[in-house]
């Protein structure tokens, strides 16, 4: 009979670890949302239906979600060009554009809503440029979309930036040499290096937009079926004291949100195992 001694990880203090750290998980976003769903459930399949599906949620929900999927889509495209510019090209006042990038993160919501109406209302230095083009910002669904791409912007920008940074120089030479024209390097060397990170800035970009509340309802207006977003929607439910309520549209909006993310995690796990990537 062979005596067998039990090996331990190569990590001190594993079990340990993993224990706190379920045990926190579990303290503080399963049991909340398991005390969600359960207040829920308290109304009833059908009563649950009929909260949801009034005209004034599923407005909000179209906005909510609409909107954050415009300002992430937004922030993709301008937040790969501002982490491009950083990286690639030198100009005085670069490093005050890098510090300004991280602002919406330093910035309070509030202060950002109040700052963005004052900027985009119809005498504000930007709303008064707008209002003769027939384009009105402030207190309009547009409004929403600005707040969330404002709030957006550094997630984009902050992935993508330490991907162009690490990548070689050497590719795009390589493309040049064997007769790749520019678009063929961006598209056929750039471009794949690079998705997998923008990816992951616009999922984060989006989940920030979808639970935004402070820099938006400002400069949303509010307006019933016009500019009200789910998460005042909420708020509004619980001010008058609707617990049950807030909780089925709450749900409601954590189901659509982890459904949406899942098929972005998807089409970013597709992206980062596609032939020809390491």
């Amino acid at each position: 009979m062979s005596l067998r001694f039990k090996q331990h990880s190569v990590l001190p203090g594993f079990g340990l670890g993993l224990g706190y750290s379920l045990f926190w998980l579990c303290l503080i976003v399963l049991l909340p949302l398991a005390a969600l769903v359960l207040k829920s459930a308290l109304l009833g399949l059908d009563t649950f239906w009929a909260t949801v599906t009034t005209e004034r949620v599923l407005a909000s929900l179209r906005l909510s979600f609409g909107a954050s999927l415009l300002a992430a889509a937004i922030n993709a495209v301008f937040g790969l060009l501002v982490a491009w510019v950083l990286v690639r090209y030198p100009f005085p006042g670069k490093r005050l554009i890098d510090a300004l990038v991280d602002l919406p993160f330093a910035l309070p919501t509030a202060v950002a809503g109040i700052a963005l109406t004052t900027l985009y209302a119809p005498n504000g230095w930007f709303g008064q440029l707008l209002t003769p083009l027939g384009l009105k910002v402030a207190f309009t669904p547009l409004g929403v979309v600005v707040a969330l791409t404002f709030i957006g912007l550094p997630f984009v920008v902050r992935t993508v930036q330490p991907v162009l940074q690490e990548l070689e120089t050497e590719l795009e030479e390589a493309a040049a040499c064997l007769g790749a024209s520019r678009w063929q390097t961006l598209r056929r060397v750039i471009f794949p290096a690079v998705l997998p990170a923008l990816l992951t800035g616009f999922t984060l970009a989006f989940a920030r937009a979808t639970g935004e509340f402070g820099s938006v309802i400002f400069i949303a207006g509010n307006i019933p079926l016009v500019s009200e977003i789910t998460p005042l929607l909420i708020i509004s439910k619980l001010e008058q004291y609707d617990y049950a309520g807030a909780s089925a549209i709450a749900v409601l909006m954590l189901v659509i949100s982890f459904v949406l993310l899942l098929a972005i995690n998807l089409i970013q796990w597709w992206a980062s195992r596609r032939p020809g990537r390491r």
